[in-house]
């Protein structure tokens, strides 16, 4: 007996000085001996186009990201709904420890190569500030001292193959040390997030034992303007809307038609005025019910370092909608966007006509007081009460456009769910264990995102909750052309995640 006691001991001792390697100072060694060697294996990553509407991309990021998770040590496996793989991988699960899930994005928003200030927006371009412009660099200059500042562009450089490489990164030095993660770890590559990730809820409902755990962290996200290391909470869902806004039967020379026949610009333009008012705020009856903030969620929001005035200086703006009295506090409440407009012809090719339709492109965030599907049928109300006969096809038939004199086409798509995790919730509490165990308190914890996140499968069918780590710098650019990722939050990535997977949950 005395034995077997000694011997329990000794396995714990073991352990307990296994994972007592990685404190702060070790962590910062290990991440910094490694970052040149991760940074090559991230270049080889990024130069895989990945747009998840073209299936040859999605299958060379799956090969990929098979293949380097086979390399670490684990099983993977493909789950597969209606022709859309997803990549699962795990190892042999230990009974006495928490099981977290990770998310993680894979694919990258479409790409315009002449709009980018590069070679290729797939061929990564190191660059270096010289006077406000980013100058690239040689590659080789990352085999000398590093400059934390120093940018990497590339599409999905930051949206999402930046974080998942520094998870990579932190299970590989675990593996060279011979340090096994203090949880069992489960990952889940999504090759659809762009797309609202339309395949992903059966997957883990057709897979709830297999992906079953503990909570999610996700690794996909932007950090919050201070650039501070950021664990969020929450993220908003998103609801598209498609308007097009009938004129005459076909474009009309605009000397000929003038003063006769309506211009259904100006219909648009008054349309687009109700949606708002000029604070900012969404006018359309019931559109912010249910929405209301306790004592604690204001005070957690005013916890986070943040100025408005130093936010609009930095967006070159002089004022702020007045949603919330803070950023923070706007980012609660679902939003109204138009995310697009098209009529007729601009700049050189502009030319005298009176369009015969105008096209307009919403979004809308919500929250989870707010469903998608609500704010869509609100939004499609105020439509009709605006006079607008609103039709399902691509054009009116000519019946309609002799009886109604505004008429629109109105089609829609609900994307993510909107999801929100307790902050003070055990799994909140082991990732700020983590956290501090690397930052101290110098990091900050955000209740919700004002983007989307497909996490609600997760949290719908598994109930658990999901927490997503914030890596890119705030000035990304995601979606955009000369998207990038600043090597200072790469390298606080990787301590990042060596501190969370080195706790005990």
């Amino acid at each position: 007996m005395a034995k077997r006691i000694f011997l329990g001991l000794l396995i714990f001792v073991f352990v307990g000085q296994a994972f007592a390697q990685l404190t702060a100072s070790k962590i910062q060694e290990l991440s910094k001996k490694e970052l040149p060697a991760s940074l090559e294996r991230f270049s080889e990553f990024l130069k895989i186009p990945n747009n998840g509407r073209i299936p040859e991309n999605i299958q060379a990021n799956l090969e990929w990201s098979k293949a380097y998770f086979e390399g670490l040590g684990y099983s993977t496996q493909i789950l597969s709904s209606n022709q859309i793989p997803h990549l699962f991988a795990a190892k042999k699960e230990d009974p006495n420890k928490k099981t977290v899930l990770v998310y993680m994005q894979i694919d990258g928003q479409p790409v315009d190569s002449s709009a980018w200030d590069q070679e290729s927006p797939y061929i990564p371009a190191l660059k270096q500030e010289i006077n406000n412009h980013w100058e690239q660099i040689p590659w080789s200059n990352l085999k000398d001292e590093i400059d934390p500042d120093w940018k990497i562009f590339a599409r999905s450089a930051s949206d999402s193959k930046g974080p998942a490489m520094v998870f990579f990164t932190a299970l590989e030095i675990l593996k060279k040390e011979g340090i096994e993660p203090a949880v069992n770890l489960k990952f889940i590559l999504d090759f659809q997030e762009e797309l609202s990730s339309p395949e992903l809820a059966k997957v883990v409902a057709a897979h709830q034992k297999l992906v079953a755990a503990d909570g999610i962290l996700i690794m996909d996200g932007t950090r919050h303007v201070s650039n501070l290391p950021n664990l969020t909470f929450g993220a908003r869902g998103i609801a598209t809307v498609s308007l097009k806004i009938f004129g005459a039967n076909r474009d009309l020379h605009s000397g000929q038609y003038g003063n006769f026949a309506p211009n259904p610009v100006f219909e648009a333009a008054r349309l687009i005025a109700s949606f708002k008012d000029e604070t900012g705020k969404v006018l359309i009856p019931g559109f912010y019910e249910g929405v209301k903030l306790s004592e604690k969620d204001l005070e957690s929001m005013a916890q986070v370092p943040e100025s408005s005035d130093e936010i609009l200086s930095d967006l070159g703006l002089a004022s702020v909608d007045q949603v919330g009295r803070i950023y923070q506090e706007a980012l609660q409440y679902p939003s109204l966007n138009i995310r697009g407009i098209q009529a007729a012809w601009v700049g050189e090719e502009v030319r005298t006509i009176i369009p015969s339709e105008v096209i307009v492109e919403i979004d809308m965030r919500t929250v989870q007081e707010t469903p998608g599907e609500r704010q869509v049928e609100l939004l499609k109300n105020h439509i009709q009460s605006q006079g607008f006969h609103l039709i399902y096809t691509d054009e009116p038939s000519q019946e309609e456009r002799r009886d109604y004199s505004k008429i629109a086409s109105f089609s829609y798509r609900i994307g993510s769910q909107p999801f929100r995790a307790e902050m003070d919730s055990d799994f909140g509490k082991w990732l700020e264990k983590g956290m501090q165990k690397v930052f101290g308190n110098n990091y900050i914890k955000t209740r919700q995102t004002g983007g989307s996140q497909p996490m609600a499968p997760f949290i719908n069918i598994l109930g658990i909750p999901a927490v997503s780590v914030r890596v890119p710098n705030p000035d990304n650019n995601i979606h955009a052309p000369n998207e990038n990722i600043r090597i200072g939050n790469y390298l606080e990535g990787i301590q990042t995640v060596l501190g969370i997977i080195s706790e005990s949950f």
